[in-house]
């Protein structure tokens, strides 16, 4: 028996990149897999790919930073599956500058997608996880939330406020036998990543000590461990996958 069979799993910004791995590599261990997204056309590819490995895929059109989508698309996934079983925030989104020019837009979309957008999806499956007492969270941070990061005020904040919100909500969904949890990837090569310039690729690549990026098949595989029974006594932990970069 696959150590996910029967279990549901939703996974936010599940269209592509790192998202996408963790649809897969989660349907690999028997998940079936709800993928949320603002991109339809791409997560139905996400869809195809999930499908292949013999378990279901509902693909939901929603906008994470609106709880009231966030809600409908819960709610579609309860009443299409037995349960709510896992639940992967990983939509995020960058708009990268300096500081003293990064303009209002770009540092609220960026916090309303990647830390608002993850309340939201926490705030979303809790009570169903509290009804049910069990349930798995896993929030995608990020090492630059530990360690900030020259250009991204906007994003170093966004994913900070990520690792304190799942401490706290580890704290208080304890006692109904629900987890949450971090992980952390450093330079990870998805299209997010694609965008930058040799110099800066170089600069990366010098300070990581296993001396090259990671890949999305790397962060998944650390999500599918905390979304195990085998992880049931890890909670608000915070797991890097950065080949040493933050040490």
């Amino acid at each position: 028996m696959k150590p996910l069979e029967g279990k549901t799993a939703v996974v936010t910004g599940a269209a592509q990149g790192i998202g996408r791995a963790i649809c897969l590599r989660l349907a690999e261990d028997g998940a079936n897999i709800a993928g949320v997204d603002v991109a339809q056309d791409v997560l139905e590819e996400t869809g195809a790919m999930v499908r292949e490995k013999g378990v279901q895929f509902l693909g939901l059109q929603a906008d994470v930073s609106r709880f009231d989508q966030m809600r409908e698309a819960v709610a579609k996934v309860a009443q299409t599956f037995e349960s709510i079983d896992i639940m992967v925030n990983n939509a995020g989104i960058t708009r990268d500058n300096f500081l003293i020019r990064m303009s209002e837009e770009e540092w609220d979309r960026v916090l309303a997608i990647n830390l608002k957008g993850v309340f939201n999806g926490i705030k979303a499956v809790a009570r169903t996880m509290t009804k049910q007492r069990s349930g798995r969270i896993v929030n995608i941070a990020s090492v630059v939330g530990m360690t900030g990061n020259v250009g991204q005020a906007n994003y170093s904040a966004s994913k900070a406020g990520v690792i304190g919100l799942t401490k706290t909500a580890a704290k208080e969904l304890a006692k109904r036998n629900v987890t949450v949890n971090a992980v952390a990837p450093g330079f990870i090569v998805t299209p997010m990543t694609d965008h930058l310039s040799e110099e800066a690729r170089e600069a990366a690549l010098s300070s990581i000590p296993v001396g090259c990026f990671g890949q999305s098949e790397d962060v998944a595989a650390v999500v599918a461990f905390l979304a195990r029974t085998d992880a049931a006594y890890v909670t608000g932990e915070v797991i890097r996958v950065d080949g040493g970069m933050a040490m």
